[in-house]
């Protein structure tokens, strides 16, 4: 059994720093061993007091009979590490530190933090600035959460991590009042040892938990958890996270367009999507998904139908459903003609979604043939019921009859409580039947049931290509030209272009390139160029030289600077324009895709990708990520537009991909806006370029 294991599941717990007093937070975690039922040894260690309730309490550490599988450390930040530090020496597997006053508290508790660390050796620390864990599987608490003053808790298949500790008694508590069963609990707070990633790969192997819920501040270690979370998923173990910090601003000194598209939240949506982890949008998901989650039901497709009593209630479902792009189709003619035969009268509407069965909360076998015939359907992939108020009278014979319709069919059933109902939400949950108080919800659930159930794992990354000679660039903010040139070494291909200095260069360049050309300034200071007035487009070889002296002066008198260099490039017509960027922070390197052009802030039309440990995206990532977008209709074919040249792009992002794998830190940001993706067959080209390299 690892440290982990005997953390979870301790046959001894040794309390340092335990008071007799059971109202304080200190007499706590004796007062919740003994009440919930710890088959163990618990030894109290106090030198004021010579027993707590039943058990004997020790002077200190050295005094305890047998070495603790776990200890739980009650005292202050100040001496904390001392008893941490006894513990490790006589062999303790791990110890809970629920002391705050560490590394959120500044510099001194940071020293404070890294002595916890150095006590501990070899011993594994949860915490500091934890409330414990809860193993519910096993009846064992090892925590000082209020919550626990609850005399039963509904054990289930939900196993959470938080990194909160407060947080951890929330759901604790919201849970049990509404049915939901969970098995383990646990707050990693300040992970000074364990974290997140720890605990997913522990629960992956833990027979009692088919589902994981996260509460996540930050992702401390990103690579692990990566790891950690795809092996959940492939061991087909959903996760459910909820992130908060999801205001907090981007890189806001970033001199590109991407820096400004790609914060820390877009960040995180791209490790979870890339790991199979479903995103809770609101708090109240963390538990409706997992809830609905962990029946361990299949949904295949949108196609819901709606039983219902009450027309209002059944419409509220409807439209949330709709809103998030599921369908609530008719019955079909067979499935039709099954429903009207179990309800006579013109009070019914058999033929229609919602379905109206008026008589179902007082009659449980029409309830029970509705549901027959909806699950049986092969028009339906999910099945909600309203549960009005006509069924308050019986609860109970209406859980039975939904309940006893579940061993037909493996297709999601969810309950909507209309009424403010919570011990009849609780009743259906218990019963295998999630309920949900709000239509919101049943959305929620069925979206991330949905999710899960069409995640695949990650192809074979692309192999990593030969290096690409890049050392003769300069540090700094390329100019666009050597940014292009940066971008082509790599495989990007990028539109022809001259740079000159004088009126006379620049006529002589627009004849050479042909046709109408686009003229810029050359400057590695003003990134921005349109800003300033730094950009002039459609021009002949004959206006070119009197635009080029105007646009020096306007420059000089918006910018302060007069630029002494300038580009001559090819028009491109006829693409799409899209942005290809780069974005880094503490999560890793990011690729993103999104409608370029001026307008890319405005519309945010984006998708991100992080990169694969010490490679470049596959084609088959490149090629999703174009998907996602919400303009991808205009790239294939949208209203008789010509289809664009997918495969181009495809590979022109896993050229820029493999550019950022490459230079890694060296490459501080990197941007193409637009790429214009010309019709099929015609290719990409790189319009514009922006490069910044590490000094």
């Amino acid at each position: 059994m690892n440290a982990i294991s005997r953390l979870l599941k301790p046959h001894s717990v040794a309390v340092i720093g335990a008071s007799a007093d059971a109202t304080k937070t200190a007499g706590r975690p004796v007062s919740y061993l003994v009440k919930h039922g710890f088959q163990g040894d618990i030894y109290p260690v106090n030198p004021k007091a010579e027993r707590i309730g039943e058990l004997r309490c020790y002077p200190d550490i050295a005094s305890l009979p047998a070495v603790p599988d776990v200890g739980i450390v009650l005292l202050g930040a100040e001496r904390a590490h001392l008893a941490v530090r006894e513990l490790a020496q006589r062999g303790c597997a791990a110890a809970i530190v629920l002391a705050s006053g560490y590394t959120e508290t500044g510099e001194e508790g940071a020293r404070r933090q890294r002595q916890l660390i150095d006590a501990a050796g070899s011993m594994r620390l949860l915490g500091p600035n934890t409330i414990g864990l809860v193993n519910l599987t096993d009846n064992i608490v090892l925590s000082a959460t209020g919550a626990l003053e609850m005399e039963h808790f509904p054990v289930g298949a939900i196993g959470v991590v938080s990194q909160s500790g407060g947080i951890l008694g929330a759901l604790l508590s919201r849970a049990a009042a509404r049915g939901i069963g969970l098995s383990k609990l646990i707050s990693t707070s300040n992970e000074v040892d364990l974290e997140l990633a720890d605990f997913i790969d522990h629960l992956v192997d833990d027979e009692a938990t088919k589902v994981i819920a996260l509460y996540v501040e930050t992702v401390r270690n990103p690579e692990k958890f990566r790891a950690a979370a795809l092996r959940a998923a492939r061991a087909g173990k959903p996760i459910v996270a909820f992130k908060i910090g999801r205001s907090e601003a981007g890189a806001q000194a970033a001199v590109s367009h991407t820096g400004a598209l790609a914060g820390a939240d877009r960040m995180y949506d791209a490790l979870f999507r890339q790991t199979g982890v479903i995103r809770a949008q609101t708090f109240s998901d963390l538990l409706d998904i997992p809830a609905a989650l962990s029946t361990g039901r299949v949904l295949r497709n949108k196609r819901v139908a709606i039983l219902t009593s009450t027309g209002g209630a059944g419409t509220l479902v409807s439209d949330s459903l709709g809103v998030s792009g599921f369908e609530t189709p008719a019955p079909d003619a067979e499935t039709a003609a099954a429903l009207r035969a179990l309800q006579t009268g013109d009070h019914a509407a058999l033929d229609r979604n919602p379905i109206d069965v008026t008589l179902a909360g007082l009659r449980p076998d029409l309830l029970r043939g509705a549901i027959k015939a909806v699950l049986a359907s092969p028009s339906y992939d999910a099945l909600v019921v309203i549960v009005g108020s006509s069924s308050l009278a019986m609860p109970e014979l209406m859980a039975g009859a939904i309940q006893d319709c579940l061993p037909l069919s493996d297709k999601p059933v969810l309950a909507y409580v209309s009424p403010h109902a919570p011990e009849v939400g609780a009743l259906l949950t218990r019963r295998g039947v999630p309920a949900f108080a709000a239509a919101e919800s049943c959305t929620a659930a069925l979206a991330g049931m949905l999710q899960a159930s069409q995640w695949k794992a990650p192809v074979a990354e692309a192999p990593q290509a030969a290096a690409v000679p890049a050392d003769d660039f300069p540090a700094g903010s390329l100019d666009e030209a050597q940014a292009k040139q940066l971008f082509a070494r790599f495989g990007v291909p990028c539109a022809r272009e001259v740079v000159v200095q004088t009126a006379a260069e620049a006529e002589q360049a627009a004849r050479e390139l042909g046709g109408r050309v686009v003229l810029k300034i050359l400057s590695g200071e003003i990134t921005h160029k349109s800003d300033v007035g730094g950009v002039a487009v459609g021009l002949t070889a004959e206006q070119i030289g009197v635009r080029l002296t105007e646009m020096a002066a306007q420059v000089e008198a918006r910018a302060g600077v007069r630029p002494q260099r300038f580009l001559v490039q090819e028009m491109v017509a006829g693409g799409a324009e899209l942005i290809l960027g780069l974005h880094r922070d503490a999560l890793g390197t990011a690729v993103l895709l999104g409608m370029g052009g001026v307008t890319a802030e405005l519309f945010k039309d984006t998708t991100m990708r992080l990169l694969p440990p010490g490679g470049p995206l596959s084609r088959e990532e490149a090629l999703s990520m174009a998907r996602e977008l919400k303009t991808w209709p205009l790239l294939d074919g949208f209203r008789g537009r010509p289809k664009a040249d997918v495969d181009a792009l495809v590979d022109a992002i896993v050229a820029f991909s493999a550019m950022a794998a490459q230079l890694g830190d060296r490459l501080s940001e990197a941007e193409i806006n637009p790429v214009f993706v010309l019709p099929q067959g015609q290719g990409v080209r790189a319009a514009d370029g922006v490069a910044v390299l590490a000094r």
